[in-house]
């Protein structure tokens, strides 16, 4: 062997017993350097001494078995490791609900920076170079490992999200919503608005992830607070902050895919959106009855063709809200409704049909917009009125027990 593979192999020798030399005193040191990293954590972040003992004892933890990877990966540099197992797996999967990523990443430099303060007590000089070397690279394997941890965190939780969020969708539609549900909205972030609409309508084709986002980016910006989610061909959309249904409907729109849109009707709670749900449903099944609809359209301008459609609740609504209050206005604005009706909305052939002077009909029609809320004058109007008397004529014929 020559002199200089001699002087190589000497030089080798030495390197590796500074290397072995450093991993003992790091090992020795491992109690010590977590025990400094936790009274730095105590001493300099906020949220760490505002944390429950639990949480404090977990992120101690964390602190000890990151200290104790990066030792074994100074003992071994060459071999893969998985730091994330061997950091993180030491605290609960709710800690990254606990503390956030950006608290953690002040964790971990925390720790890191002790331990490099202690560099040159722990290595001899000429192991310190190795050691800052090891620990740099360490430093960027975890961050990458924390980016990882919360990133898969988040995903099993916006998976988790979205099947709770499609429960509570689906017991509002079904009309099965409970207090259970309030409370599985209250885990989403639903605040208990005091106005709240249901809106339904079809779904686009493709990835239905890709829709409820775009629900929620429309809502964002229009401020309503949302529950979403595609049932079937269905996209239901349950918003809340605004008494205007129309035009959170239009705030809303953007996702749906073509065809009617239908708002329902403003409900105090989540526990009342099932009657929402229900008439914006039924008006989405009666749309085909009015092709030229607008879009949105409200449940409530869809009363005439959900009363043909045979839905009860309109055939009620029809009934209560414009038959009987007339009936109960007197005969004459009945009775000049229906004239003016038959006679194709001629003021004079009314007047000429009740022997009355056609002002006296429009005064009367007058009436009947400030009893009903519906002007006869108008077409649709119209229309929505004469169903309104074909069935409160036909309630009225019926036998009553």
């Amino acid at each position: 062997m020559s002199e200089a593979d001699s002087h190589a192999d000497e030089t080798a020798d030495e390197k590796r017993a500074a290397h072995a030399a450093t991993v003992r005193r790091l090992e020795q040191s491992s109690g010590k350097l977590a025990a400094a990293a936790i009274a730095r954590m105590d001493a300099t972040l906020p949220w760490y001494r505002a944390m429950p003992p639990e949480n404090r004892s977990w992120i101690g933890l964390v602190a000890q078995a990151g200290i104790a990877a990066f030792t074994e990966w100074f003992r071994h540099p060459d071999a893969p490791q998985a730091i994330s197992t061997d950091v993180f797996g030491t605290a609960p999967r709710e800690l990254t609900r606990a503390i956030t990523l950006r608290q953690t990443v002040e964790m971990v430099r925390t720790t890191i920076e002790v331990v490099e303060q202690a560099v040159d007590e722990i290595a001899s000089p000429e192991g310190r170079g190795a050691l800052r070397n090891a620990l740099l690279v360490y430093a960027r394997e975890i961050a990458f490992a924390t980016a990882q941890v919360y990133a898969q965190a988040a995903e099993a939780r916006g998976a988790w999200d979205a099947r709770l969020e499609s429960l509570v969708v689906n017991a509002v539609v079904s009309g099965e919503a409970d207090e259970g549900d309030v409370s599985r909205a209250a885990a989403l972030g639903w605040k208990s608005p005091e106005h709240v609409i249901v809106v339904l309508g079809s779904a686009p084709n493709g990835d239905s992830e890709l829709t409820v986002e775009a629900i929620r980016r429309a809502a964002r910006y229009a401020k309503l607070q949302v529950l979403t989610g595609v049932l079937g061909k269905r996209l239901v959309v349950i918003a809340g902050g605004s008494d205007e249904p129309l035009r959170a409907a239009k705030s809303l729109i953007g996702p749906f895919a073509e065809g009617p849109v239908v708002a329902g009707p403003v409900v105090p709670d989540l526990l009342t959106a099932t009657r929402s749900a229900q008439a914006a449903a039924a008006g989405l099944r009666a749309c085909a009855a009015w092709p030229d609809a607008p879009r949105p359209v409200l449940a409530d301008d869809l009363l005439p063709e959900r009363a043909m459609a045979g839905d009860p609740v309109a055939r009620e609504l029809l009934v209560e809200e414009i038959y009987r209050p007339l009936r109960d206005a007197g005969s004459a604005l009945l009775e000049t409704l229906s004239v003016y009706l038959e006679q194709a909305s001629s003021l004079e052939g009314a007047a000429r049909m009740l022997f009355v002077h056609p002002n006296t009909v429009r005064y009367r029609l007058r009436r009947v917009t400030d009893v009903t809320g519906w002007s006869p004058s108008d077409v649709r109007s119209a229309f929505t009125l004469r169903i309104a008397l074909m069935l409160g004529r036909l309630g009225d014929a019926e036998p009553h027990a």
